[in-house]
């Protein structure tokens, strides 16, 4: 009778033993599922981000070119950006979303490792495969928007009706490329771009770190990336032209950047001239310049310019930048009764 006692002993034991490895083996596959929930949320919101910062940069992107598009009088540059308040808004919600859903995956990953702690692992409850989101974006990146955007409205609200038509478009337009230009380094890192998005924007920096290296502002390596040294330059350029600082090229840093590659003659002088004259040259055999081909750029070539990309469909930016060269390229190869009249010559 003892031994038989004994042996129920042993199998209640047992019995109990066993039913405590599944109970925990549950928990952690639930913690793990759960945390697989978690990140394909994160997923989404990134997502949601990625589209409505990419929706508030276009928007922003209208009034890089505000006073040739459509401005005339100090009234339209105090009044653009208002339609600027509904994508904002839609940024910010998908940003907090992004923070809620980021918080929520934290929380997950702790009770992940909380039940792993206290569990026996068995063969069941292995772990499961979670996806990767890449959803990390620098304090510093944050705080370059929020400063734009502070020093955007500020811009936009020092504008009076007895401020200058060219000061007016000067200060707003700096205020806007800043703004944008900090949005899209934000975006990069929080990997919203696309790769053929960050090919152009590293082909744009480079561009822009030669011309700055050959003016004599940059001395550092032309590599592409728009760190803090390449604003710096920037920097310098502005306040040798009393332009207002914002480390970006918006078209009055653009302009003096020009002017002052024009003043160092040699090789430098004649690239940008005989650039321009190109574009000339190309924008008189479409048909949409009727100036003179004589290397310099003005505010009535920008225009042809856009008049231009808007022909081809693309952006109307007035710079040539790579979307307006493959749609070039794409018309010489295909050409059709509707394709702008451009020659190879």
């Amino acid at each position: 009778m003892r031994a038989r006692a004994g042996a129920l002993v042993v199998v209640v034991l047992f019995a109990a033993t066993g039913c405590g490895d599944a109970d925990d083996d549950r928990r952690l596959t639930n913690k793990q599922e759960a945390l697989v929930e978690a990140q394909a949320e994160l997923a989404e919101q990134v997502a949601a981000f990625c589209g409505a910062g990419s929706s508030y940069v276009t928007a922003l992107d209208r009034y890089g070119d505000l006073m040739n598009a459509t401005a005339t009088t100090v009234g339209d540059v105090k009044d653009a950006g208002a339609d600027l308040a509904e994508p904002r808004g839609d940024v910010a919600d998908a940003a907090e979303g992004v923070a809620r859903a980021r918080d929520a995956v934290t929380v997950a990953e702790k009770e992940l490792a909380e039940a792993r702690a206290g569990a026996s692992l068995s063969p069941a409850a292995s772990p499961l495969n979670t996806p990767s989101v890449q959803a990390s974006v620098s304090g510093t990146a944050v705080s370059r928007v929020r400063q734009a955007d502070t020093d955007f409205t500020a811009a936009q609200q020092g504008i009076t009706d007895k401020t200058p038509l060219r000061q007016a478009s000067e200060q707003f337009n700096a205020a806007a490329v800043a703004l944008e230009m900090s949005w899209l380094s934000l975006l990069t890192e929080g990997g919203c771009l696309s790769e053929d998005q960050r090919g152009r924007a590293r082909d744009y920096t480079l561009a822009v770190q030669k011309s700055l290296a050959q003016a004599g502002y940059y001395q550092k390596e032309v590599d592409g990336v728009y760190g803090p040294t390449t604003v710096a330059a920037v920097q310098e350029l502005q306040k040798a032209h009393g332009l207002p600082v914002t480390g970006t090229v918006d078209k009055a840093t653009d302009a003096a950047l020009q002017d002052d590659l024009r003043a160092k003659g040699g090789a430098a002088a004649d690239e940008v001239i005989a650039s321009t004259a190109a574009v000339q040259q190309t924008l008189k055999l479409a048909g949409f310049w009727d100036g003179p081909v004589d290397g310099r750029w003005t505010d009535e070539l920008t225009s042809a310019v856009m008049r231009f990309q808007e022909s081809l469909g693309v952006e109307p930016t007035g710079a040539v930048d790579a979307a307006t060269v493959a749609a070039v390229e794409k018309a010489l190869a295909s050409p059709s009764p509707s394709s702008p009249a451009v020659s190879r010559s």
